[in-house]
């Protein structure tokens, strides 16, 4: 049977952790399986590489950021090699481009096109251990390195495993699965056996960041299993699956809470309230090739003017600020207002369909611990908040535990990220 694992930057944080993982990939082989194994860059190498860069030039080249930055995970990729090799085993390290892994041009947030993973099969055929670098590619045009984003080792190894027919994917980080909120925020949360993929996709929208957004959508395209483990112990971790909802076992009303700090809010005050001006306020950000992700228009006030609020990456503040001040004349509103001591706090589940009253049970915690609610958005199978920054940790256990979802027990983060 052909194994894909993927272990994250806090499992290979040092030389005993790499040598650990090497014994737990030495078993999985001597099991009888074909073992493929995608690693991320050591600890904080890649915040290290991105510090190191800023001090050389204050704006790198987007090529050469790139080119430094898969460094990190080809360090950890030979070094777990080698430790496989002094274990008996034999075992080849290759870069993303060498195993395959072809992307568009983008640099820093580049998409895969395709896997051509000719060179993998044939170290899979005389015996090799195979060990991929993750995070990286090979553009199908330029032909240069490319880097396919922040945590993106997930989606690598969610594409090979797809294109090498494996029955499922397993991902290793420091926690001992999916858990129903963040372990380091509340003790008591609850590993979940199972999640679907359609709930893992709105947490990792969300600010959950035990998988990388762009992988579970690969899993859910593709149709492979996923099962989220801990490499510092043997506990059964959680899949994330396709699950028939028409189960007879009764599906759970909320499945999960997920926060994110990442987010600022832009509010422009005076927006003339004629046809077409939020379009031109939303066009004007789009431009800037900026996503937003909440938005509330306020009711017309006198004098004809409403004010948009609306949410956007932090990292985009400036950009998104910045266009919005060169359009104002043209649009004709009064102010722009940007605030990013905000956080967003998300309660998801597919038994919200068929529950009602979910929606009046966050509110109601929400409001009896004292906490102001700034915006409101919703889909089918979530229910965000968007709170003063500080309120963010508050809000998340108030609504975990309205909800029942406290354990008993307390959730382990071994390595103290949470990947």
């Amino acid at each position: 049977m052909r194994v894909v694992q993927k272990f994250g930057g806090s499992s290979v944080a040092d030389a005993a952790s790499i040598k650990r993982v090497a014994q737990r990939i030495v078993d999985t082989k001597e099991q009888g399986n074909d073992v493929v194994v995608i690693v991320s860059a050591m600890g904080d190498t890649t915040d290290d590489l991105l510090d190191l860069a800023a001090e050389v030039s204050p704006k790198p080249r987007a090529r050469e950021l790139d080119m430094l930055l898969t460094a990190g995970e080809r360090m950890s990729a030979a070094l777990l090699a080698m430790a496989i090799n002094d274990l008996g085993h034999t075992a080849r390290s290759f870069t993303g481009s060498q195993a395959g892994v072809i992307t568009t041009e983008k640099h820093g947030d580049a998409r895969i096109i395709d896997i051509t993973p000719g060179r993998i099969e044939s170290a899979l055929d005389e015996g090799d251990v195979v060990i991929v670098a993750g995070f990286q590619g090979v553009s199908q045009t330029t032909k240069d390195v490319t880097t396919l984003g922040r945590g993106a080792s997930d989606t690598t190894a969610v594409a090979l495993a797809a294109a090498l027919g494996a029955g499922f994917c397993e991902i290793y980080s420091d926690v001992d699965g999916v858990f129903s909120a963040d372990p380091r925020i509340v003790p008591g949360a609850q590993r979940l056996p199972e999640i679907s993929y359609e709930e893992m996709l709105e947490m990792a929208a969300n600010g959950a960041k035990i998988l990388h957004l762009r992988c579970v959508e690969y899993a859910r395209r593709e149709n492979v299993p996923v099962h989220v483990r801990s490499s510092f112990s043997n506990k059964p971790g959680t899949w994330v699956k396709h699950i028939d909802e028409e189960d007879p076992v009764e599906n759970p009303i909320i499945t999960g809470i997920a926060h994110d700090r990442s987010e600022a809010k832009i509010t422009v005050i005076g927006v003339p309230d004629r046809v077409g001006a939020a379009a031109d306020v939303f066009t004007t950000v789009a431009n800037a090739g900026i996503n937003i992700d909440m938005i509330v228009q306020n009711v017309s006030v006198g004098g004809g003017t409403t004010a948009i609020s609306f949410t956007l990456p932090q990292a985009d503040g400036a950009k998104a600020m910045a266009a919005l001040r060169s359009a104002q004349e043209p649009i004709g509103f009064r102010d722009v207002v940007y605030n990013d001591e905000i956080g967003k706090v998300s309660v998801i589940g597919v038994g919200m369909r068929s529950h009602p009253g979910v929606s009046a049970t966050v509110f109601r915690a929400i409001a009896e611990a004292g906490i102001n609610i700034e915006m409101i958005s919703t889909s089918e199978i979530r229910i965000s908040v968007l709170v003063d920054h500080a309120d963010v940790d508050k809000a998340v256990r108030a609504v975990h535990t309205a909800f029942g979802l406290d354990a008993d027990g307390q959730a382990v983060v071994y390595a103290g990220t949470g990947r």
